[in-house]
C-alpha cells in the first residue's frame, strides 16, 4: 500500500460511475488513496481511452481497478454493468453516482430533447444505478454505502439552467427517500453538494474560474475535485455509520453567504 494511502477504506469495493475525468476521476483517486479498489464506469467507446487512463492511476497507487461501459440511462446496461463489477469484485461495497450533464439555455429556448438527455442521465441515471446497486447489497447481506453527487444548486438555483438545477434538485430527495428505505438493509444513502469545482471543462467555460468563483467563495478560492472525493470518503467510511439521508455541502460556504451589500469590516 502506498504512503499516501491513509486506509479508511482499505479492502473495500467502489463503483464510480463517469469516473474517467473531472470530479469522477478525483473521487476515484481519492477513493483509491484511502484503499479502496474501484471500478471506473465510461458512457459509451468515445470515453474508453479516458477511463482506462484513469485506470492505469488508479492501479498505480496500489489499489485494484478495471473499467467498465454502461449508458447509466439504460435500465438493463445498468443491471449489466453491477453483473460485471460483482463478477470481478468479491461483493460492491460503494456505488457513487456521479455521471452528470447539463444543458446551458434559457428556459424558453430549452427543448424537450434537451429536458430528456439531462433527467435522464442525471436523475433517472442515479435512479437506475441506486437500485441495482441496492439490490446487491441487499442481497449480498452486508450493507454497503451509496453517495449521490448532488449540486449547490439544490441550494439556488442557476440560471439557464432549469434541467440541470431540476435533476440535481431531484436527486437530492431521491437521497432521503432511499435512506429511508434502504437502511432495513444496512443500505446508507447520503449526497454530496459540490459547488465551484475547477474542472478542465470549468476551466473550458472561463478561463478564469477559479478567480471569478474565488472571489465570492468565503474561503477564497475555488474547489478541485479532491474537495469532492475527501466528502465521499468520509461517507462511506465507517466514520459515518450513523449519516444517511444527508447532503453535505462542500462549496467553500458560497451558497450559505448571502448577498452583502455592505463592505465587510
Amino acid at each position: 500500500m502506498p504512503d499516501n494511502a491513509y486506509g479508511l477504506l482499505r479492502g473495500r469495493h467502489a463503483l464510480v460511475t463517469g469516473g474517467g475525468r473531472g470530479v469522477g476521476l478525483g473521487i476515484a483517486l481519492g477513493l483509491a488513496r484511502q484503499g479502496c479498489n474501484v471500478a471506473v464506469n465510461y458512457p459509451h467507446e468515445a470515453a474508453r481511452a479516458e477511463a482506462e487512463r484513469a485506470v492505469t492511476d488508479l492501479q498505480a497507487l496500489g489499489v485494484e481497478a478495471f473499467t467498465v461501459q454502461a449508458d447509466v440511462r439504460d435500465a438493463n446496461a445498468v443491471a449489466m454493468m453491477i453483473a460485471e463489477v460483482t463478477s470481478r469484485f468479491p461483493k460492491l461495497d460503494l456505488m457513487v453516482n456521479n455521471s452528470g450533464i447539463q444543458v446551458e439555455k434559457p428556459l424558453l429556448d430549452l427543448t424537450e430533447d434537451d429536458w430528456d438527455s439531462v433527467i435522464d442521465t442525471n436523475l433517472k441515471g442515479c435512479f437506475l444505478c441506486t437500485q441495482a446497486a441496492a439490490r446487491h447489497m441487499r442481497d449480498a447481506g452486508s450493507g454497503g454505502a451509496i453517495v449521490n453527487i448532488g449540486s449547490g444548486c439544490s441550494k439556488l438555483a442557476f440560471p439557464r439552467l432549469a434541467s440541470y438545477v431540476a435533476s440535481k434538485g431531484g436527486i437530492e430527495m431521491l437521497t432521503k427517500a432511499a435512506a429511508a428505505d434502504l437502511g432495513r438493509y444496512g443500505i446508507r444513502v447520503n449526497c454530496v453538494a459540490p459547488g465551484a469545482i475547477v474542472t478542465e471543462r470549468t476551466l473550458h467555460d472561463d478561463p478564469n474560474f477559479d478567480a471569478t468563483w474565488g472571489g465570492v467563495t468565503p474561503l477564497g478560492r475555488a474547489g478541485v475535485p479532491a474537495d469532492v472525493a475527501g466528502a465521499v470518503a468520509y461517507l462511506a467510511s465507517d466514520l459515518a455509520a450513523f449519516v444517511t439521508g444527508q447532503t453535505l455541502w462542500v462549496d467553500g460556504g458560497v451558497f450559505s453567504n448571502a448577498p452583502w451589500p455592505y463592505p465587510m469590516k
